[in-house]
């Protein structure tokens, strides 16, 4: 088991893969912005990024992107673990800070983060959490109601960090290095990775709640999409 790491983070950077996403990724980076910003105030002097892996993308992502201030990695994996995992490696590069200082948050292009969701996470880790998984909720204002509703009906008594999402993850980078780091899979690069960080013995927390597509068809075979695809499968059995 890996002694806990505590003590100041220096550096947050902010990984967001994307694949095709010019209707959502403008949305999600004004809420990732909005959380840079809340951050900042309370950790005076912390150093925050954002990279946005462009993941053979054939629309206007890179337009969209190219409206806000982040780093944008231009990848062909066509693999969201790959991506992932491209974009912290772009964190490892001279001038960066030491692993062990460095936080990294995990969203999607199609998600909407709360404006508390990094501070929050800053805090738990310089509690000594190295690992923070939250959940997330289908946007009611995009998708099927009915989809939306045995979704919620699934989840009562459920708990934030129940499930791992990679739209919702966080982690100190030694411990990530320490793993691994993503595997490229095309899905669950997510689940592996928690439950390798699992194994390592690290002091895990939850993330503030966030707000994910409610679309049916996603960029990966399952994920979440998948996941509301099956409850729109229940319902047509059921009709």
């Amino acid at each position: 088991m890996n002694p806990v790491t505590t003590g100041a983070v220096t550096q947050v950077q902010v990984v967001i893969p994307a694949r095709d996403e010019e209707a959502r990724l403008g949305a999600c980076l004004r809420s990732v912005e909005q959380a840079v910003q809340r951050v900042r105030s309370g950790r005076p002097g912390l150093r925050v990024g954002v990279t946005v892996v462009l993941d053979r993308c054939t629309d206007a992502s890179a337009v969209v992107a190219s409206r806000f201030a982040v780093d944008v990695v231009e990848s062909h994996w066509g693999n969201v673990g790959a991506a992932r995992r491209a974009g912290i490696e772009q964190i490892d590069r001279p001038g960066a800070d030491a692993p062990a200082r460095v936080w990294v948050a995990c969203t999607d292009a199609d998600t909407v983060v709360p404006e508390t969701w990094l501070l929050d996470q800053v805090l738990q880790a310089e509690a000594g959490v190295r690992l923070v998984v939250g959940a997330v909720v289908p946007d009611p204002a995009d998708g099927d109601a009915a989809v939306a509703g045995l979704w919620r009906d699934r989840h009562r008594g459920s708990h934030a960090g129940d499930h791992v999402h990679g739209a919702n993850l966080g982690f100190r980078l030694d411990v990530y290095h320490a793993v691994g780091g993503f595997r490229a899979l095309a899905e669950h690069e997510d689940v592996a990775l928690v439950r390798a960080l699992q194994a390592h013995g690290v002091r895990q927390g939850v993330a503030p709640t966030v707000v994910t597509s409610a679309r049916l068809a996603g960029r990966t075979p399952g994920g979440f999409a998948g996941y509301l695809r099956d409850l729109d499968a229940v319902l047509r059995v059921e009709a």
